[in-house]
């Protein structure tokens, strides 16, 4: 495989342009993947029984394969983002509603009593007390599910919002592999800056965990 490296320098709009349409899509289904993951974990975690349910939901729509989802959206959202963006939410779905819930899991029981007795009402405790000590665990869900949503993406060209996977589809159609590489060095470099960006957030967020190393 010979990569023309003159390509790059005649494609710097043409890069840059694909790259922020690509974060474009990734970052939006991330942000509602978390919006729909919390709620639904916090009602996992403390109604039991619909626990095992929401789980065993969100892993069933895990197993549908990333294009099937957008065929099957393609008539009520048409050939638009919001189409990308819905079928990459509902992937960020799983690991973000488990990880919340293991994370709510984890949190002390004597740190809830000592809130409630304290006289802090259940709303309150879930606020500054559950889900900062639950963070970090989310924060790995969203870290994980980050990185995925970079990686989906690309699947999106089918719909014509692909971002950087464009250039696959335009490097696999004309038998020409520079596209190719620079689709996939991108792509890297991307998950790459997002989770060091998302340890850094987690880093500045966790100052009890820093005085404790």
């Amino acid at each position: 495989m010979t990569v023309d490296w003159g390509w790059f320098p005649d494609h710097v709009d043409d890069l840059t342009t694909l790259t922020f349409d690509h974060l474009s899509t990734a970052v939006p289904a991330v942000l509602f993947g978390l919006l729909i993951a919390v709620p639904l974990a916090v009602i996992a975690h403390r109604v039991r029984p619909l626990r095992g349910v929401l789980l065993g939901l969100s892993n069933v729509l895990f197993t549908i394969p990333s294009i099937a989802i957008f065929v099957l959206l393609l008539p009520i959202t048409g050939l638009t983002r919001t189409t990308a963006i819905t079928g990459l939410t509902i992937y960020t779905l799983t690991v973000l509603l488990r990880n919340t819930v293991e994370g709510l899991d984890s949190v002390p029981a004597k740190a809830r009593e000592a809130s409630t007795a304290m006289g802090a009402r259940p709303l309150r405790t879930l606020l500054t007390v559950e889900l900062p000590l639950a963070f970090p665990v989310i924060m790995a869900g969203v870290r994980v599910s980050s990185v995925m949503a970079i990686s989906l993406v690309s699947v999106a060209s089918y719909i014509g919002y692909g971002g950087l996977g464009q250039l696959f589809t335009d490097g696999f159609q004309r038998n020409y592999p520079t596209p190719v590489v620079a689709g996939v060095v991108l792509s890297l470099l991307l998950a790459l800056v997002a989770d060091a960006v998302l340890v850094a957030i987690q880093w500045l967020c966790t100052p009890w965990l820093r005085r404790r190393a």
